[in-house]
């Protein structure tokens, strides 16, 4: 049986209403009833705002006005966002203008780091996490039961090649050292669509890709105006056909073809029915992806010649440097340079001047 995933084309003055076709075209209240609580995990790359880093206002303004719309409650309505430790969501949230749409729909934005969280035990059996976290895997104690709607933006990633519905869970089920994973995110990939499935009764994914991100993602990114949004109940297709349109052969990324060869989900598309515009699923944009410096240095230790020193760099109170290289690389050289130019280039743009009326 083939997997579905809904695409339509949008432009600014339309893209809030386009969310609710997307979402109508997949069934989405058959994967999401309203009779349980739902999750909102939306996507924080960078506290700093910076185009197709992060979930844009639109996106989030385009799932609420339809989950209002069609009569969710609103107080079953969670949206999530975690940190990491170069990142943090309350400011990102601002940023983003994620708090005045969020306001305006009567919702609160509830960081991650705020709630309880709890060692859970996975029946089922992982490739990587147990190990990396022998001491347990903490998640969220408000996610266990209930259904889930991710919100990542379509772009690439210097350690997985793409990133979008799968790589979004990773930024909710694991705490701020889940940067300890990057070694094998491939696997890790793969192991949180297994600890998706028995956490969650129901998940969708809803992707933007009104602006995407190629080069050296998830941060220094170059923006591309993509004008495509992307709805699904199986996080491996929507991931497929959103590599496919960035230019990637899906089952050449190693988490797509791991998760589509243990039946997690399609990355074949041969194997996915296209519903909307189909002909805007045919698009190869030709994203590379390239690493930034910091990812080229963090897979240096990792994985590369510099892997003795690991334990050392990355594992012992010595690890404070990480976060505070990245930092002042990225938000004290490379943002009020290249970022700013490119910031500044899009602005001028029809969907940066729908991000300025937010």
């Amino acid at each position: 049986m083939k997997s579905q995933v809904a695409v339509l084309r949008t432009r600014p003055p339309s893209v809030v209403e386009d969310y609710g076709r997307l979402m109508r075209l997949v069934k989405y209240e058959q994967t999401l009833p309203r009779d349980r609580d739902l999750i909102l995990k939306l996507n924080l790359s960078w506290t700093k705002y910076f185009p197709a880093c992060s979930s844009p206002p639109w996106q989030l303004d385009g799932i609420l006005t339809t989950l209002l719309a069609d009569g969710y409650d609103r107080r079953r309505i969670f949206p999530v966002e975690n940190k990491t430790v170069v990142t943090d969501p309350v400011s990102g949230a601002r940023n983003n203008k994620w708090l005045p749409v969020l306001q305006r729909h009567g919702l609160p934005f509830i960081p991650l780091p705020d709630v309880e969280w709890t060692v859970y035990r996975f029946k089922t059996p992982l490739l990587r996490l147990n190990d990396l976290f022998p001491e347990g895997i903490e998640i969220p104690k408000m996610f266990i039961g209930k259904n889930v709607l991710q919100a990542p933006t379509c772009k690439v990633h210097g350690h997985s090649l793409t990133t979008g519905a799968i790589k979004n869970a990773f930024g909710g089920l694991l705490k701020e050292v889940r940067h300890y994973a990057h070694e094998f995110i491939h696997e890790v990939m793969v192991d949180l669509m297994l600890m998706q499935r028995e956490l969650h009764p129901g998940i969708l994914a809803v992707m933007d890709g009104t602006v995407m991100g190629d080069g050296a993602g998830p941060r220094t990114l170059v923006p591309r105006v993509g004008n495509v949004i992307l709805a699904s109940a199986d996080q491996v297709a929507i991931d497929a056909t959103a590599a496919r349109i960035m230019g990637f052969d899906p089952l050449a990324i190693p988490y797509l073809r791991m998760c589509h060869e243990r039946g997690l989900g399609v990355a074949d598309p041969r194997q996915i029915e296209i519903v909307g515009d189909a002909a805007a699923a045919e698009v190869s944009l030709g994203f590379r992806t390239r690493r930034s410096l910091v990812i080229w240095g963090d897979q240096l230790i990792r994985r590369g010649p510099l892997r003795p020193l690991k334990r050392l760099l990355l594992h012992s109170p010595l690890v404070v440097w990480a976060p505070f290289a990245s930092n002042v690389y990225h938000d004290l050289l490379w943002y009020p340079t290249v970022g700013r130019r490119r910031i500044r280039a899009f602005a001028a743009t029809p969907w940066g001047r729908l991000f300025e009326s937010y």
